[in-house]
């Protein structure tokens, strides 16, 4: 499987307030150790398929975070504080998520993974 590249989206980083470097500058590091991780647990997989759970357990960490900002955003504004960084944030996991389908080898071992955790869990696609 190559190895995965992902990057802040340039959207992302032009919706930050522009006095604070520091938000863009975590975000950057942030995503530059996520694909490091990913693409060392990629190496050090026997196979495709150990490689894509690996991916897969980190897309399903991605989403539970997107879900956790999305959630914080009404609370914010209900509390009358900007949900900024909140939205960036959950935009930022959105992206990356969508970046790891994006590309062509691991997108198709993704899904079959994802499938197959699905019939392990006793769930038939006939009953989703």
């Amino acid at each position: 499987m190559d190895e995965i590249s992902l990057g802040v989206p340039k959207p992302v980083l032009e919706r930050l307030p522009e006095d604070d470097d520091a938000a863009a500058s975590d975000m950057q590091q942030a995503v530059a150790g996520w694909e490091r991780r990913l693409n060392q647990a990629i190496a050090d997989a026997d196979d495709d398929r150990e490689a894509a759970g690996s991916v897969l357990e980190a897309i399903e960490r991605f989403e539970e975070r997107y879900q956790t900002y999305d959630d914080l955003v009404p609370e914010l504004r209900a509390w009358g504080q900007s949900p900024i960084y909140a939205i960036a944030w959950r935009t930022l996991y959105a992206d990356v998520i969508a970046q790891l389908y994006e590309h062509d080898d691991l997108a198709e071992h993704l899904e079959r993974e994802r499938n197959a955790r699905l019939v392990e869990d006793g769930i038939r696609l006939r009953d989703l």
